[in-house]
């Protein structure tokens, strides 16, 4: 098994080597990194400017990602949508405790659409989210029946705020549990 230390060792014994020695292991990693983007340069380059389904709004939450990609891949969806993820995912674009944050979230639906031309926005809020409790207090996710109408609130807001920025795009509004089951909430 070669390491890094002797791979470098049996290298200064090759003269045609010895040269890139002197930008030492770093540089190698660099380099190699860097040779390893550049083959997928042509990729990216196709997948900034194409057309996507759409814009995924997620929690940060490490409980969900899993769950959050087998959902997108049941609708088909992967490969063919932006992402972006902030704590409570609509929660963090409705609510007072999280206003700074909201224009993280603008600026990316903005790129997004010029990038990739979404018609839509999915948004997928979880339950036992904590930033709701940040933001609406603990009794708003006490209950599976207070968490239904925190959420519906957050997300009748949400939609009026897209309606007022984006009237053009779709808006779907998804509650995920734990175990991946989504309930959608329509207007």
């Amino acid at each position: 098994m070669w390491t890094t230390t002797n791979l470098t060792d049996a290298m200064q014994s090759c003269a045609c080597c010895t040269p890139a020695l002197q930008i030492g292991r770093r540089g190698l990693l660099g380099l190699a990194g860097a040779l390893g983007a550049s083959a997928m340069l042509p990729r990216f380059a196709r997948a900034a400017s194409g057309h996507y389904d759409a814009l995924l709004l997620t929690c940060i939450d490490p409980r969900f990602p899993a769950n959050t990609i087998a959902y997108m891949r049941s609708r088909d969806l992967i490969g063919k949508y932006s992402q972006v993820s902030l704590a409570g995912a609509s929660i963090a674009v409705v609510a007072d405790p999280f206003k700074s944050w909201r224009p993280a979230f603008w600026e990316n639906l903005s790129a997004s659409i010029s990038l990739h031309h979404v018609p839509k926005v999915i948004v997928l809020n979880h339950r036992e989210c904590g930033a709701a409790g940040i933001a609406y207090g603990a009794d708003s996710i006490a209950t599976k029946e207070a968490e239904n109408a925190t959420h519906m609130k957050v997300f009748a807001e949400f939609r009026a705020q897209m309606k007022e920025k984006h009237a053009d795009l779709q808006v779907e509004t998804g509650l995920m549990a734990l175990d991946g089951t989504v309930d959608m909430f329509t207007a």
